[in-house]
Formats: structure tokens, C-alpha cells, sequence
């Protein structure tokens, strides 16, 4: 596909106004003009008041759905881009019917491994706290920490990010279990875990327990009321997968009840949250806006290849794709 007109490309959800220049674009100079969006909208009007005159889209994970309804409604459409490789929010059959080539990019699994452990250790050691009390004059020492040498860590998952998180706890020298519906103890063995007989068990016996499964109808709502009922007081909640794994109300309840010592989380039901949304104000939160991929590096993957996905779609040679 060459000459003819110059082709609109958008880039949605570009919060920090980086998507221009975290990758060189210039390759699609005289091509494709380039445009940013960092206000977010779910609404499917102004979705399609926004995009309407656009050609291509690149969307940053699976922040906006593009189910048929919005897909029909957006006739000029021939190129969608997700970043990462794994998108349920696009309707593909949708895309086809509507001659719509949707493709993806590369995803490390390192920034969310690392943004797992800044929650999990900013828990641990009561950092929001202390840190906002020695600038607002506060006391001097008011929390006392958890240890994580010698402390379980269980591990919901042990795929690509779960064994990067199992290898730091492991360093922390922490006794590190897993779980997860189809994990074998030959899996375990290879990461140097140990394979927990149950998730209750897993649950009931870890200090500190962390996400890292993907979402789906065996995994939605998987920690509920009874899951964090069977928790220590204790122990802390980390996730930095999918918010759906976790019954929101009930760890809304198990935080304000002190069921559990604290959760840390970088995943919501509703993103971006709403300011009145409960858990902005919830206790024992260390919260996150879904910061798990947004580093420098993963920028630079995402829109880089975000380029090279418009490049062979325009000489005719789709690549990554998605559906």
C-alpha cells in the first residue's frame, strides 16, 4: 500500500504525552501524520467523534475495548495496533468483517516483575507511611516492618513474570510456593519452587501472596471473601496482573476490616479510577495507576514496533498479528 493520500494515525491513552517521541517515527514521514490522544474515554460516542477520521489506531494494553459496535462505527479503520501480543478486548471477528487487520507488539515481562516488588517491599516496610510523616513532620518511626528473609511468598502463577518474581524472592532467600490450576511440579522443580498442594494452602501459609495469572472464566474472581478469609492477618496481597482475579469488595472489606495486613496493587475494575472511587481511600493500600509496563524500555518496544506494524501493513506484509 503506496501513495495516495497521507493516512491519520492515533495514538490513544498517551497519558504522559511520550508516544511521539518515545520511537522514532520518522520512517513514516510523507505517509502516516501522527497524532496524540492523552485524555482517556471509554465512552463509545466520543470514542468515535475521536477516531472517526483516523486510518490506524495504537492502543496501550486492553485499556479501551473495541467490541463490533464501536468497530462498525468506524468505516475509514484499516489498521489497529495493540501494545503486547495478548488483547481480549478486541473483537477480531468484528475487525475482519469490518476489514480491519489488527496486529500487536513485543512485551517485557522485567517492568512488571520490577513494579511487583517496589509494592511488595513499600508494604513490607510501611514506606508511604514513613515517608509522608518525616515530610509532614509527623513522628519519627511509627510502623514496624516485615521481614522477607525466611518469610513464604506465594506465587498465583508461575509463568513469564511469575518466575522473575519467584527468582527475587528466592535472592530475598524466601521460601518461595506456587499454584495455579495446571502448574506441574516439573514446572516448579525447573523455577527452584515448591509446588503448593491447594491454593487455600498456598494462601493460608504465605506471609506475602502475589498475582501473576492471566484472566480468564477459571481465574475471574479466583480470591474472594473465603480466599482472604483463610489469610493471616498478617500477610499482604499484592496484584499486578488482572483486578478481576480479585473480588474487589471483598478486599475492599478485608482492608477496612483488617482482615489482612495491607495489599498493593496496580489493577482496577474501573481505569482510570474514578476520584470518588472507594479504593482511593481505602487503609492498608499501597496503590498504583496500572504502571506495571510503563517504563522507558517497554515505551520504547511498544511504539518502535507500533512503527514497524504500519510499515509492513503499508508495503502489503502484515506482521504480529493478532486475532
Amino acid at each position: 500500500m503506496t501513495g495516495g493520500p497521507l493516512l491519520r494515525c492515533a495514538l490513544i491513552d498517551d497519558f504522559q504525552g511520550v508516544g511521539t517521541t518515545a520511537a522514532d517515527w520518522s520512517p513514516l514521514a510523507g505517509r502516516v501524520e501522527v497524532v496524540s490522544f492523552p485524555g482517556h474515554t471509554d465512552d463509545e460516542d466520543e470514542l468515535v467523534a475521536r477516531l472517526a477520521g483516523f486510518d490506524i489506531i495504537v492502543t496501550l494494553r486492553e485499556r479501551v475495548p473495541f467490541p463490533g459496535s464501536l468497530l462498525d462505527r468506524l468505516p475509514r479503520l484499516r489498521l489497529l495496533i495493540a501494545s503486547g501480543m495478548r488483547n481480549t478486548v478486541i473483537d477480531y471477528a468484528a475487525a475482519a468483517r469490518n476489514g480491519v487487520t489488527v496486529c500487536g507488539t513485543v512485551s517485557s515481562s522485567t517492568a512488571p516483575v520490577e513494579l511487583t516488588w517496589a509494592l511488595l517491599l513499600g508494604l513490607a516496610r510501611g514506606l508511604v507511611q514513613e515517608s509522608t510523616a518525616l515530610r509532614d513532620g509527623g513522628p519519627w518511626q511509627q510502623t514496624v516492618g516485615a521481614d522477607l528473609h525466611g518469610r513464604r511468598l506465594g506465587l498465583l502463577g508461575l509463568g513469564k513474570i511469575g518466575s522473575k518474581v519467584a527468582q527475587v524472592g528466592l535472592a530475598f532467600g524466601m521460601d518461595v510456593v506456587a499454584w495455579s490450576g495446571n502448574l506441574t511440579k516439573e514446572r516448579a522443580d525447573e523455577v527452584g519452587v515448591a509446588l503448593a498442594p491447594s491454593k487455600e494452602e498456598l494462601l493460608a501459609s504465605s506471609d506475602f501472596v502475589s498475582v501473576h495469572l492471566v484472566l480468564g472464566e477459571r481465574t475471574r474472581g479466583l480470591i474472594g471473601a473465603a480466599e482472604l478469609e483463610l489469610m493471616r492477618p498478617t500477610a499482604y496481597l499484592v496484584n499486578t496482573s488482572r483486578a478481576a482475579i480479585v473480588d474487589q469488595q471483598a478486599l475492599l472489606a478485608a482492608l477496612h476490616t483488617g482482615r489482612i495486613a495491607g495489599a498493593g496493587m496496580d489493577v482496577f475494575d474501573i481505569e482510570p479510577l474514578p476520584a470518588d472511587h472507594p479504593l482511593r481511600t481505602a487503609p492498608r493500600l499501597l496503590a498504583t495507576p496500572h504502571l506495571g509496563y510503563v517504563t522507558r524500555d517497554n515505551y520504547a518496544t511498544y511504539y518502535g514496533e507500533a512503527v514497524e506494524d504500519i510499515i509492513a501493513f503499508l508495503d502489503g506484509s502484515p506482521v504480529r498479528l493478532l486475532g
